[in-house]
C-alpha cells in the first residue's frame, strides 16, 4: 500500500499545473473536433459514394463511376472495401482512410491515382463475389503460370474508363454533399 501511495505522490503534477493543463486539454480537444468537422470524418463511416469526394482528388473517379453501369447497383465500398466481414471492412476503411488523409493533407497525392496492392486484391475479390455466376465459363488463370488474371485485364474500362487523372473530367458536375459553411452564415 505504501508503494502505491508513493507512486501517486511522485506522479501527481504540482497544483499550479491544474489550470494550464485543463486549458491546453480543452484547446487540443477543440482543435481535434474542428479538424474532424472540417474533414467530414463521420461521413467515412457510411457507404455513400459522396464521402469519397470529400477530397477533390477523387472527383475524376467519382465522375467516371457515376456515368458507368455500376453506378446503378454499387457504391465505392462495394468494390474497394472488403465485404466478407464487418471487422475486416472497418479495419480496411480505417487504414486506407488514414493513408488517404495523410497523403492529401501533406499534398502527396499524385496526378494519376493508382490503386495499391491491398486495394487490387480487394477489388478482384469483390469482382468475383458479385459476378461469380458470370465467370464460371472463363479461365481466370494465365496459361504460363498459376497466377490469377485480374478482371480488369479484359474489362479495363469498367467502371472508371482508361483516362484517369485530375484533368480527365474537367467539366464534371460534382455535387458538394457535405458543405462546410453553415446555413446561418450563408443567410447573412
Amino acid at each position: 500500500m505504501k508503494i502505491v501511495e508513493e507512486f501517486i505522490h511522485y506522479t501527481k503534477p504540482p497544483s499550479g499545473w491544474k489550470i494550464p493543463v485543463i486549458i491546453i486539454s480543452g484547446v487540443l480537444t477543440g482543435l481535434i473536433l474542428f479538424v474532424m468537422y472540417v474533414g467530414n470524418a463521420t461521413s467515412y463511416l457510411s457507404d455513400k459514394p459522396e464521402a469519397c469526394i470529400n477530397c477533390h482528388v477523387m472527383n475524376t473517379q467519382y465522375a467516371s463511376w457515376r456515368i458507368s453501369s455500376h453506378a446503378r447497383v454499387t457504391t465505392c465500398n462495394d468494390c474497394h472495401v472488403p465485404n466478407d466481414s464487418y471487422i475486416r471492412k472497418m479495419f480496411f476503411k480505417a487504414s486506407d482512410g488514414l493513408r488517404h488523409s495523410t497523403m492529401f493533407t501533406l499534398r502527396l497525392e499524385p496526378q494519376v491515382i493508382r490503386i495499391k496492392e491491398a486495394g487490387i486484391d480487394v477489388v478482384q475479390e469483390n469482382c468475383k463475389r458479385c459476378h461469380m455466376n458470370l465467370i464460371g465459363h472463363t479461365n481466370l488463370y494465365k496459361e504460363e503460370s498459376d497466377e490469377e488474371k485480374k478482371c480488369w485485364s479484359c474489362h479495363e474500362e469498367t467502371p472508371h474508363g482508361t483516362t484517369s487523372s485530375l484533368s480527365s473530367f474537367p467539366n464534371a458536375n460534382i455535387p458538394n454533399p457535405f458543405p462546410k459553411i453553415p446555413d446561418w452564415i450563408k443567410k447573412k
